[in-house]
């Protein structure tokens, strides 16, 4: 009797359907993450045992540079309904350039493709004078130009009733989110929407400077940035 010859069954594994699957997983991923935005100086946060979290929305974080120089980040809702990051940045910009403008006449005009480019940008930081230059620089020069030359303006104005750049930033971020309801107003002024952020080795002196200029504004409450100390166990 002969042998029943056993029909080989084929060693390919069909893996269309992995593939649909890993694409879907990583647009996901790509949507939903939140990346890192690059900063013009290394701050090194002093430790700190509190948990308790910055926001990562509806946020004005000041970035205060071992050499005293100041940076701004401003982000804005996560909710489309409400204010948008670009449309948080474009009419602070907007606001802030033309009070500017008020007590400087001869400003350059911002420009569509300008004002597109700052609601893109995370942190910023260049004299009024130089912002129009600086935004139509490429980004590599636009960084370079930050650590050389950047730098709120921030020094107390000598005229009583004249903001300094630093202020008029502020006035600008009031503005706009007064007039987007009474809950971010609120926010604001309670503390929950001010970040600072300064390096553990920066004097204190560059860090009292920005609280004054805060509280000159009358935002007399603010959240300092620290990195989480993981307390020793006693022994």
């Amino acid at each position: 009797m002969g042998k029943v010859k056993i029909k080989k069954k084929s060693t390919v594994i069909d893996m269309t359907a992995m593939s649909d699957v890993t694409v879907l997983l990583l647009t996901f991923f790509m949507l939903t993450s939140t990346f890192l935005q690059k900063e013009p100086v290394q701050v090194i946060t002093p430790p700190a045992t509190s948990e308790n979290k910055v926001p990562d929305e509806k946020l004005v974080q000041v970035l205060i540079a071992p050499d005293g120089k100041v940076y701004m980040n401003l982000t804005g809702a996560k909710d489309s309904t409400q204010l948008s990051t670009e449309a948080f940045r474009t009419e602070v910009l907007q606001y802030a350039y033309e009070k500017y403008g008020e007590t400087h006449p001869g400003m350059p005009k911002l420009t569509v493709k300008q004002t597109k480019e700052f609601s893109k940008i995370g942190t910023f930081g260049v004299p009024m004078k130089d912002l129009t230059k600086w935004l139509d620089m490429p980004l590599e020069k636009r960084d370079e130009f930050l650590k050389e030359k950047g730098g709120i303006p921030i020094a107390m104005s000598v005229k009583e009733g004249n903001r300094n750049e630093f202020q008029t930033w502020l006035l600008a971020v009031k503005h706009v989110m007064g007039s987007r309801g009474e809950e971010m107003g609120r926010e604001l002024i309670g503390g929950k929407c001010i970040a600072i952020k300064a390096g553990q080795d920066s004097p204190f002196s560059h860090v009292q400077m920005v609280m004054d200029n805060l509280q000159t504004e009358k935002l007399n409450k603010f959240v300092l940035m620290t990195s989480l100390k993981v307390e020793e166990e006693e022994k």
